[in-house]
């Protein structure tokens, strides 16, 4: 089998559309892919779409909704507009294109899914089909590369197993005392199949731990339930888990991508939200200003009206609102980041409201090897304690080569 190439509901959670803002001059392509980087339009924002000058430098426009994972939304709230017909084309042929590859993929999600269930394995599936079904309603309108799996690390050995009998494999093969070593140092592991590389993830953390987010998958697997996918039954994160991950998700990537705003949009929009639940996640895993910038982006760049909930979040932080600006203004310019660089780490750690998750943060930073560690230097494993020794003189000549860098 091929897997395709892919070209770049009922409301429960109480959120809407706001006014829009009044036309400007001449609408730039980014502020057009706001307009579109939602599944259902209201009638005040489809007339806004159609007031846009159609003189729009388009092939900007088309290169801009693939980078920011919208193309699918943007040919659905598009096409049929009058739009010149190479670009009506352009779009249909990417939407065709996506749909072909989301069903693949949520046809594969049932035989994985179905054959963990026979052994009996439990894994939860989370982004993909599963939030292209439960936040958008319809597996053509969110492009997805991969199938992410979240199970308990004590699982991983026998799900490799189980993967193996229907010819997935690991991306790259580690020697049993490095995967042994990343179990507890590290967070996923991808796999290919027959169809392509990078098909499969299996995460048994939602982030790598220097992060310091403690939301364990364990919680995560004992709250979920099950959903209905391509006419298959599949487990599903709880919608309150959904919105935390989501959140984070977007967050780890400092929002350089409008579909995860509109993801996070859409679950506010399709999904009964318990929000008493919701806050005291948020709250006893530190993470209530990651929940405000990302509202705050949701409600100033989609212009999509928030649940009073989500606006207290927001009003109770003042930092999120002034870190919601810097973020929208660096994501409508393109800005790209160096995950890598101390600027990243710079950002992350101003979105950590408590200073305990600061400090713990910092020291997980400091002293969690990586997989670029342990490639940089090769150790043995009844040496691999010293890691915690080569990580921070990695660190440190990354922040003198950056500090040269910037006196050149």
């Amino acid at each position: 089998m091929t897997l395709p190439e892919a070209s770049s509901s009922t409301p429960g959670g109480g959120s809407q559309e706001t006014t829009l803002p009044s036309p400007p001059q001449k609408t730039g392509a980014f502020e057009f892919l706001c307009l579109l980087a939602v599944a259902e339009l209201t009638a005040e924002r489809r007339a806004r779409i159609s007031s846009v000058d159609l003189a729009l430098d388009w092939g900007e426009v088309l290169r801009l909704a693939e980078y920011h994972g919208i193309l699918p939304l943007a040919a659905h709230n598009l096409i049929g507009q009058n739009l010149p017909p190479a670009v009506e084309s352009s779009l249909r042929s990417s939407y065709q294109a996506n749909l072909r590859c989301s069903l693949w993929f949520a046809a594969e999600l049932a035989r994985i899914t179905q054959h963990f269930d026979h052994r009996p394995l439990r894994a939860v599936p989370y982004k993909g089909p599963v939030l292209a079904q439960s936040a958008y309603g319809d597996l053509g309108l969110r492009s997805f590369s991969d199938l992410d799996l979240l199970m308990s690390p004590a699982d991983f050995d026998r799900a490799k197993r189980v993967l193996a009998e229907i010819e997935y494999r690991p991306t790259t093969e580690q020697a049993a005392f490095v995967e042994r070593f990343w179990l507890r140092a590290g967070y996923e592991r991808s796999f290919d199949g027959a169809a392509g590389k990078n098909l499969v993830e299996l995460q048994w953390a939602l982030l790598p731990p220097f992060y310091a987010v403690d939301l364990h998958v364990k919680d995560l697997l004992a709250r979920a339930g099950r959903m209905s996918v391509g006419g298959c039954e599949v487990p599903c994160l709880a919608p309150e888990d959904s919105l935390l991950t989501l959140c984070l998700h977007a967050a780890k990537h400092l929002w350089t991508r409008l579909i995860w705003i509109s993801d996070i949009a859409q679950t506010l929009r399709s999904s009964f939200i318990d929000w008493p639940l919701v806050v005291s996640r948020a709250r006893d895993v530190g993470i209530t200003r990651i929940l405000g910038v990302s509202f705050w982006l949701v409600k100033n760049l989609l212009h999509v009206e928030l649940p009073e909930e989500a606006e207290n979040m927001i009003a109770a932080d003042s930092d999120a609102s002034v870190l919601g600006r810097e973020f929208a203004e660096r994501l409508a310019r393109g800005v790209a980041y160096d995950f890598e660089s101390t600027e990243y780490f710079r950002l992350i750690l101003r979105l950590r409201e408590r200073r305990s998750d600061r400090w713990r943060y910092l020291w997980r930073l400091l002293s969690t090897p990586s997989m670029g560690d342990l490639a940089a230097v090769h150790l043995p494993e009844p040496l691999f304690p010293l890691y915690r020794v080569v990580r921070p003189l990695r660190l440190l000549r990354k922040l003198g080569q950056a500090f040269a860098t910037n006196e050149n």
